[in-house]
């Protein structure tokens, strides 16, 4: 059994792609390509980048912590990488099964209170633990749960008039 830590992460990164599923699945595209302005991003795009971090972030970097340490930096991940470009129906299922995978592959791992301290090198950042890794991984889903969500209800600034100034998504 994983140590608690663990478990509390994965409890919240295996909701992420339900939450983001029944959020936009079937939103009109008016929603999905909304915006906050030039240079920000849209819902769909969200989803594009989980993809591309589900891919060549989260558990690759674990694996280069587990099996070289800080001997391997790890690779950089291109942040503004959004994949291909396909329906987002496509996208929400590559990400639920890429999310399934991952956390399968993390769980095989088995990972206790030696494993998470162990480091790695980050390109920019320098040393960090397995442990700040997952906890990031975490707060990045939620960060970008809260994300799609102001966005979402901004697409409404202008409607909802007065009763804006009762909401804090809005400023």
């Amino acid at each position: 059994m994983s140590e608690p830590f663990v478990e509390e992460s994965l409890a919240v990164l295996a909701r992420t792609p339900a939450s983001f599923d029944g959020l936009l699945r079937g939103l009109p595209d008016v929603w999905i390509s909304a915006t906050e302005g030039d240079g920000t991003w849209s819902p769909y795009s969200v989803i594009g980048h989980l993809i591309h971090c589900e891919r060549t972030d989260w558990v690759p970097r674990m694996r280069i912590i587990l099996e070289e340490g800080v001997e391997r930096t790890f690779d950089p991940v291109n942040r503004e990488a959004r994949g291909e470009r396909l329906a987002l129906g496509t996208m929400l299922d590559e990400f639920a099964e890429l999310r399934r995978e991952n956390l399968a592959r993390v769980r095989e791992l088995n990972l206790g209170t030696a494993e998470l301290e162990m480091q790695g090198m980050h390109p920019t950042l320098g040393v960090v633990t397995l442990r700040q890794l997952l906890a990031t991984w975490t707060a990045h889903d939620l960060t970008h749960l809260i994300q799609v969500g102001r966005v979402l209800a901004k697409r409404y600034k202008e409607e909802i008039g007065p009763f804006g100034a009762f909401l804090s998504v809005m400023k």
